[in-house]
């Protein structure tokens, strides 16, 4: 894998990539040893794991995760390198993203590996997703004006993290994330007076994998699919952003997010799939080069 050493030395404290002494097989075993243990929900398998600094391994853990680990899965083709690259897009553009990498299984396979941001020298950050904030048990009701109200009334910087937002919610449009429910967007209880939204998570392009996937599994401006420039227009002035700001970091970007698709490890015939699907949203923002 092709991580520098100041990459590793900041994601795991050490200039080696980490080993893992299990392959994909394993997983569901591992889940299951850790079964009422783990808090990690979600239907992608996953395991929490940290880091053993003696051995330079990855090891499952029931509590004191570090990481999260998600493999290949069985139902859709690549799932860790699709998430790998347009999280690499995030952080291009200047959305925060947490610290993330590929790291091959003990079978070679692929397993995308992101540090948690619920962590801080093993202290656990208090976290509610929007589902639980606003107490919602289906993560696909409810709309992103929800939200971004709920957030307004809750961050301690609410402008701004009500333009970070808009730029989350752009972001997953233009990728063709028709995934980022209720539970993709996160609020961090630091202290009373820091009280943030989280940075941005969970980015994959789902209509890759799902070419009938909706626009959003959530609704903008009441839509969930058919989305326009005028309905991001509509939640920017619902927000209150001013219009000079709202898509600064999209415009002209088209060749940035080509090269990065282009030099990752989603498989070639699909990396033509995702540049079609980005160019159709950033025609229908009004974004072309």
């Amino acid at each position: 894998m092709n991580l520098n050493e100041k990459f590793l030395k900041e994601m795991f404290n050490s200039p080696k990539i980490p080993v893992i002494d299990f392959g994909l097989g394993d997983i569901s075993r591992k889940a299951q040893e850790l079964a009422g243990k783990l808090s990690i929900s979600g239907v992608q398998p996953k395991l929490s794991v940290k880091l053993d600094e003696k051995q330079n391994m990855l090891i499952p853990v029931a509590e004191g995760g570090e990481y999260i680990l998600k493999p290949q899965t069985p139902t859709f083709a690549n799932i860790p390198e699709n998430e790998q690259c347009c999280m690499d897009i995030a952080e291009e553009l200047n959305i925060e993203v947490p610290l993330h990498c590929l790291i091959p299984l003990k079978d070679k396979s692929l397993s995308y590996v992101v540090k948690r941001f619920d962590r801080e020298k093993s202290v656990k950050i208090h976290q509610e997703d929007f589902g639980q904030i606003l107490e919602q048990t289906d993560k696909y009701k409810g709309s992103v004006e929800q939200i971004g109200k709920k957030l307004k009334e809750i961050s301690s910087a609410p402008g701004y993290d009500a333009q970070l937002l808009f730029e989350q919610v752009v972001l997953n449009f233009i990728l063709g994330n028709g995934d980022a429910h209720l539970k993709n967007y996160s609020i961090a209880y630091r202290d009373k007076d820091n009280i943030r939204l989280t940075p941005a998570y969970d980015i994959v392009c789902s209509k890759l994998v799902i070419p009938g996937e909706e626009d959003s599994a959530i609704t903008i401006h009441g839509k969930k699919n058919k989305l326009l420039r005028e309905d991001f227009d509509q939640l920017g002035d619902y927000f209150n952003i001013p219009i000079k700001i709202r898509y600064e970091k999209f415009g002209n970007n088209f060749g940035v997010m080509k090269r990065i698709i282009e030099t990752s490890s989603i498989a070639e015939e699909k990396q033509g799939q995702f540049l079609e699907i980005i160019k159709e949203r950033i025609s229908r923002m009004g974004l072309i080069d």
